[in-house]
């Protein structure tokens, strides 16, 4: 055992990286000879098979079996190329008891034993509800958020040291931070927190925002531990905020602890040489691509610090289904997000999702699909009608397409033709090509792009016109993190590292306060207030979550469009010109004429909108109706 605390020292990983469950005092042969046991624990009456990997130095050479109750049993034992992993089918009946169980295992010589815990799943768990078109989603970097407990903002254990100064280093900001925000997000209005990965991260630069996975089975010690990301789900909870998880399937960190001695050979994707992939998502629906093509799509390297994971490895996809589910069930999670989505092998990411939404029907996910097609973006949303028969099993996709018009039009003072408004009008246009507009995530700018203050070049009625978008519009809003209140970027020349700010308030001794509202003056309470008026205001209302779109053509860099059903109606018009407009409400009678006692929704005023209403440069009108 010694020679394999030697080799997790090399790999930087600390005792909170390593198996939760183990403690030598209850192991009846104290060799230590288990590093890790995955997954960490487990649950009766899941549908989710159980296959345990056992890591220990030659472990394969030792036969197991489990005691310690009943309906738990071994039922195949696995060996990998790798002498020191194990691949363990374990039954786990319906109705087992629940507690300490002892893996066993011998080879002849010696026997020693190792705990593993069975428990009750928590009542209702398998029908939690997901994020809906009812929900708006709140986009933070852990890391960026708040730091709640500067004692971990460096460990010794991990690589990478705290340094608030450098724009690719980590900050501090951490778990305790992000619950201490929680207040602050519920009163905004977001009703979903999606955080970036939490999971160990242990690169030695860059680690901060949490994309190369160290180990996937624990929190990173500079965010807090497993326990405390339990807790952070729970308070979030009880202030009604519903927690995404942002996953990695398609690549995990050079530093992670497997890398060092890998389960299989084709574990992860392996080249003579470094090979990153071509980034070149038609491979997946282009019936002319070559398979030389789609492998380098589907196999190449992220970059040289991601291994591209090889999910037609069974065991991988095994590993990362039931590590899936594991994480729903010990957190109590609503949802996930799945980062490079299109980058995965995508038949076995198809059973991947379909394996999830077996166990939680109702629970919700949303891939990152980065494409500008809308055509290959639909291609990837679960039952989408594709040429090829290929059915992805996701249930929602990332709206990349609107993101861009959103970002063209309110960028643009002087539109030529089809620019302006109007690109958000054409994106629309196509909405007939989804399969499913209500499991659309719609935002306007997210931790990988230029914040939205920044393209509208710090105008904050452009940025009240993108929030009145966001919480009108068909789908799920996200907003990331600042953008309420239209935070910039540190520095635009940095690229991630500036537009990954640190939120003002979150850190001990800022001059400024965001999270309070206290703190908010001027142009920050005057964008926050809008925010949340609207963003409370949607919370409740069926038109604006699962209503029709009608909107109207004009090339004069406005937009009006109307969501209505049966009993309600609400109607947005958009003047991103520079001039003073006069709404041509005739123009909109087979939906106008039909309306009644309107009121502003931003004002709560009584509002009558006809041919003589007009509406200030860079400004929004809302309206809402009874037909």
């Amino acid at each position: 055992m010694k020679k394999l605390l030697i080799l997790f020292a090399a790999l930087g990983l600390c005792s909170c990286a390593q198996n939760a469950t183990f403690d030598p005092n209850t192991v009846a042969d104290s060799t230590n000879q288990i590093a890790r046991v995955e997954p960490l624990s487990w649950w009766t009456g899941m549908k989710t098979p159980l296959q345990l990997m056992i890591n220990g130095e030659n472990i394969s050479q030792y036969n197991l079996t489990i005691e310690g109750g009943s309906g738990v049993e071994v039922t195949a034992i696995h060996k990998a190329d790798s002498p020191n992993y194990l691949f363990v089918d374990v039954a786990v009946d319906a109705n087992a008891a629940t507690g300490t169980y002892y893996l066993v295992f011998s080879n002849g010589e010696e026997s020693f034993k190792y705990p593993y815990t069975i428990a009750e799943r928590r009542e209702g768990s398998a029908e939690r509800k997901g994020f809906t078109t009812a929900d708006a989603i709140y986009l933070l970097m852990p890391d960026r958020f708040g730091n709640g407990n500067p004692e971990n903002d460096s460990t010794d254990c991990t690589s990478e040291k705290a340094d608030r100064k450098a724009f690719f280093g980590r900050h501090g900001g951490d778990l305790q931070g992000m619950i201490n925000g929680l207040d602050y997000i519920a009163s905004l209005g977001a009703t979903t927190i999606w955080p970036t990965p939490l999971l160990l991260d242990n690169e030695p630069h860059e680690s901060y925002h949490g994309y190369a996975c160290g180990d996937y089975y624990h929190i990173d010690p500079r965010f807090g531990d497993n326990d405390l990301y339990k807790e952070f789900v729970a308070q979030a909870h009880q202030r009604d905020l519903k927690v995404i998880m942002d996953v990695v399937t398609n690549h995990c960190g050079v530093a992670h602890w497997w890398m060092k001695d890998l389960p299989f050979k084709d574990w992860v994707h392996v080249f003579p040489e470094y090979t990153g992939t071509n980034v070149c998502f038609s491979t997946n629906m282009d019936p002319n691509a070559s398979a030389y093509d789609l492998n380098l799509q589907e196999s190449g390297w992220f970059v040289p610090s991601m291994p591209d994971m090889n999910l037609n490895n069974e065991y991988v996809l095994n590993y990362f289904k039931q590590w899936a589910v594991w994480w729903i069930e010990f957190a109590n999670l609503d949802g996930f997000r799945v980062d490079t989505y299109p980058y995965n092998e995508k038949e076995p990411m198809s059973q991947w999702c379909k394996s999830v939404m077996a166990e939680y029907p109702n629970i919700n996910i949303v891939g990152e699909c980065w494409t500008s097609s809308i055509p290959q973006l639909a291609y990837w949303q679960g039952g989408n009608a594709n040429k090829d028969g290929f059915d992805s099993n996701l249930r929602s996709v990332m709206d990349f397409p609107l993101q861009e018009a959103i970002g063209h039009a309110l960028s643009c003072d002087a539109p030529g033709w089809g620019q302006g408004m109007t690109r958000v009008y054409d994106c629309l246009s196509h909405d007939f090509v989804y399969h499913d507009l209500s499991n659309m995530m719609i935002f306007a700018g997210n931790h990988d792009m230029t914040r939205i203050g920044d393209v509208i070049r710090k105008n904050p009625n452009r940025a009240k016109i993108a929030m009145a978008m966001l919480a009108t519009m068909r789908g799920i809003p996200q907003i990331f993190y600042g953008d309420e209140m239209m935070l910039c970027s540190a520095d635009l020349s940095q690229g991630h590292g500036g537009l990954r700010i640190d939120f003002p308030g979150g850190w001990a001794g800022d001059k400024t306060n965001l999270l309070t509202a206290k703190g908010r003056k001027g142009q920050h309470k005057e964008l926050f207030d809008f925010s949340a008026r609207l963003l409370n205001w949607r919370k409740s209302k069926p038109v604006i979550h699962n209503g029709e779109t009608m909107h109207f053509m004009t090339r004069d860099n406005t937009y009006a469009y109307f969501r209505y059903d049966d009993t309600d109606a609400v109607f947005v018009y958009i003047n991103n010109s520079g001039e003073t407009k006069s709404i041509p409400w005739s123009n909109y009678a087979e939906i106008g004429s039909s309306l009644k006692d309107g009121r502003c929704v931003l004002t709560g005023e009584a509002a009558v909108v006809d041919d003589e209403t007009k509406v200030a440069p860079h400004s929004v009108i809302i309206v809402e109706y009874k037909r």
